[in-house]
């Protein structure tokens, strides 16, 4: 389901390039911007290789709702204490990853130190990318990580977690003054605001949609993933006094 994110997204803002895009009368606008990001997207990828990162390990790739699912099932082991994840044997984990990494998720979460990923979803190294910033906002580079994480490393899905009592957020509604550059994380949480009213834990799952919406459509990369079905994009509460996370649609 596509829900309006209410933030500008990123873009390129170069000429389209002359040929079969740009040839006049033929094709819509929005048909000839749909190869416009389909060929940036597969430049992107053709340059990986070039620019000294490892191709995504070979085999069988788990689907996006595979991936999704394994990720609940550990927040599951997570909720009830059954952790599995602390049984494997970490110094053979640590060796076989040396070399590369294969995970098959990413996160983007909040930096909050009682939102520790892979405790929450039972999962141990090398299983999950992360990705952590105040408030979980796909930022510029933010974007570019979770891009290196589906292009280059081969993760199914993307989960933007928010979750329960978040600083930021709150910090944001309040639209106080606050020290340093702290301010700086307010403009990227606006549209939440406004869109979840005064209660901070629904201003908190708004944002995650918002934030997944961003992922969707601000990279040609990874829309062309999503767009193909094999990558999928979703978003999700962390309830700390639970311990569980719940998927947002």
């Amino acid at each position: 389901m596509e829900r309006s994110s209410g933030h500008r997204t990123i873009g390129c803002h170069c000429r389209e390039p002359a040929g079969p895009l740009a040839t006049a009368g033929q094709g819509t606008r929005a048909s000839r911007r749909g190869a416009l990001e389909a060929l940036l997207g597969a430049a992107v990828l053709g340059m990986i290789p070039r620019a000294g990162f490892a191709a995504a390990p070979t085999g069988p790739q788990m689907t996006p709702a595979d991936a999704v699912q394994r990720m609940m099932d550990g927040n599951a082991r997570f909720v009830s204490g059954k952790l599995q994840s602390f049984d494997e044997d970490l110094a053979e984990l640590r060796r076989g990853v040396v070399g590369q990494q294969a995970p098959f998720a990413a996160v983007l979460s909040c930096a909050d130190s009682r939102v520790p990923v892979e405790l929450v979803f039972d999962q141990s190294i090398g299983r999950v990318f992360v990705t952590r910033v105040a408030g979980n906002v796909a930022t510029t580079d933010v974007i570019a990580s979770l891009e290196y994480g589906a292009a280059v490393l081969g993760v199914s899905t993307i989960m933007v977690l928010a979750h329960e009592s978040c600083g930021a957020v709150k910090a944001a509604s309040e639209n106080t003054a606050a020290p340093g550059q702290i301010t700086a994380l307010f403009a990227p949480l606006r549209a939440a605001v406004l869109r979840g009213g005064t209660d901070v834990d629904e201003i908190a799952r708004s944002n995650a949609l918002i934030q997944a919406d961003i992922l969707r459509n601000a990279s040609p990369l990874i829309k062309g993933m999503v767009d193909k079905g094999t990558l999928s994009i979703v978003a999700a509460y962390y309830s700390l006094s639970k311990g569980r996370v719940s998927l947002l649609t």
